[in-house]
């Protein structure tokens, strides 16, 4: 530790010296400028390629663009200095800016093998500093020292003697590895989900499972390469297993229910569904949650559990037709023969209108003001509502009712004024 401490001083004594003044203010001002040029180049870059392509352009011009002018800048302006002075702290902040910009350029295209998530664009910067200051600390000679600073610092958690370098070694190692992990089963994912011959709640039931254990295989993988005893986990596996049986219940049976909700293939992305008095299109089918699309375009997060304990309809289960039934009325003494004829073919002049089931006409009822039937039609796409079609039946009824002399009745009241007899 105190070895650190005097290399530290050391270096800020250099730095403190005339030569390092001028060194550190050069440096300053390299800095300023490429921040400059690179902000003034930024607006000429195009945003990304054309479609299909991979869009860096710009956002890999912009992560390296100011750290490469800054190289440029300083290397020409220790060239300079060396003429008059011994630049050694220029010659440490040379390989410093390469490597800056090799990590900021690789942490950007790493996140465009992992799923995108407001988590890794928030993280992206703290990840590339991060990795930065290591590589800064390494090539300072500094790092090694700092290490067994850290591996000073330790508890101990039964017979496993754990130390701070050691958690921060497995963080780094467990970070990487389901790094990779993901990526590998991101590929997977997509060459499962392009079989298009295998039904697509199988395929999401093994991409999840697939993405679960690759992440399970990271964590098991990384945590021994720092020297941690996987023994370990077992007092975090009995107290993960206490809050699942109190506080996490719910959260558990969700996610077993949308494991059998993809395996039995009760419900699909796509279905047409009523659930918990909620009408709308699968959208998704997640772990914890199931999203149905309303016709209005309001989303609806249905619990899982709640799908596989409750009464679920299911209106495109085995077969996508659908039944509209459009109410209306006639007045008595109608040609029933030409209203049935009429009704028919309006239907049938509708293109969302299914031939197999044909249309019908129904008398549903000898009501108080008029005849009140029914026009029965059948859809195969449930998915587009049911409304428009109904409007659409309506304004061509009424043309043809309007044409052919058919009254439409309404609410009539017959009122008989009884007169007293004269005393």
């Amino acid at each position: 530790m105190n070895q650190f401490i005097a290399e530290l001083d050391q270096l800020f004594q250099t730095m403190r010296s005339p030569a390092g003044l001028w060194q550190v203010g050069l440096l300053a001002l390299c800095l300023v400028l490429a921040w400059f040029f690179a902000r003034a180049a930024k607006s000429r870059v195009p945003t990304g390629l054309e479609p299909g392509k991979l869009k860096i352009a710009a956002g890999g011009f912009n992560r390296v663009a100011n750290p490469l002018l800054a190289l440029i800048f300083v290397w020409l302006g220790k060239t300079v200095l060396d003429r008059f002075m011994n630049t050694t702290l220029l010659k440490l902040a040379i390989p410093l800016i390469m490597s800056f910009a090799a990590i900021r350029l690789m942490v950007y295209l790493l996140r465009h093998l992992i799923p995108p998530s407001p988590f890794l664009k928030a993280s992206e910067r703290i990840i590339a500093y991060v990795m930065w200051a290591t590589v800064a600390l390494y090539l300072t000679g500094l790092l090694p020292e700092l290490g067994d600073t850290l591996d000073h610092i330790s508890f101990t958690a039964g017979k496993q003697k754990i130390t701070l370098l050691m958690v921060l070694s497995g963080l780094l190692s467990v970070l990487i590895t389901m790094m990779i992990a993901v990526t590998l089963a991101r590929l997977l994912e997509g060459r499962i989900m392009a079989e298009t011959a295998v039904s697509l709640s199988l395929r999401l039931v093994v991409t999840k499972m697939l993405r679960a254990l690759a992440l399970l295989v990271a964590v098991l993988i990384a945590l021994p390469m720092v020297g941690i005893d996987l023994t370990v986990l077992s007092v975090f596996g009995g107290a993960i297993g206490v809050g699942l049986g109190f506080g996490l219940q719910k959260v558990a049976s969700n996610y077993v229910s949308g494991f059998i909700i993809l395996l039995e293939r009760s419900i699909r992305v796509g279905d047409m569904v009523t659930a918990d008095a909620r009408y709308g299109k699968v959208t998704h089918i997640n772990g914890r949650c199931t999203v149905l699309k309303g016709l209005d375009g309001t989303e609806f997060l249905i619990p899982n559990e709640m799908l596989i304990t409750g009464t679920v309809i299911n209106h495109t289960y085995s077969d996508p037709s659908n039944l509209v039934k459009v109410p209306l009325a006639v007045a008595y003494g109608s040609d029933m023969a030409a209203v049935d004829s009429i009704l028919l073919d309006e239907a049938r002049q509708q293109p969302r209108v299914a031939s197999d089931p044909v249309p019908s006409v129904l008398i549903r009822n000898l009501g108080d003001n008029g005849i009140e039937l029914e026009l029965n039609v059948w859809i195969r796409d449930p998915d587009q509502g049911q409304g428009t079609l109904r409007s659409d039946l309506y304004r061509g009824v009424l043309k043809r009712f309007h044409a052919a002399g058919i009254e439409i009745p309404y609410p009539q009241r017959e009122i008989r004024v009884l007169t007293a007899p004269e005393a």
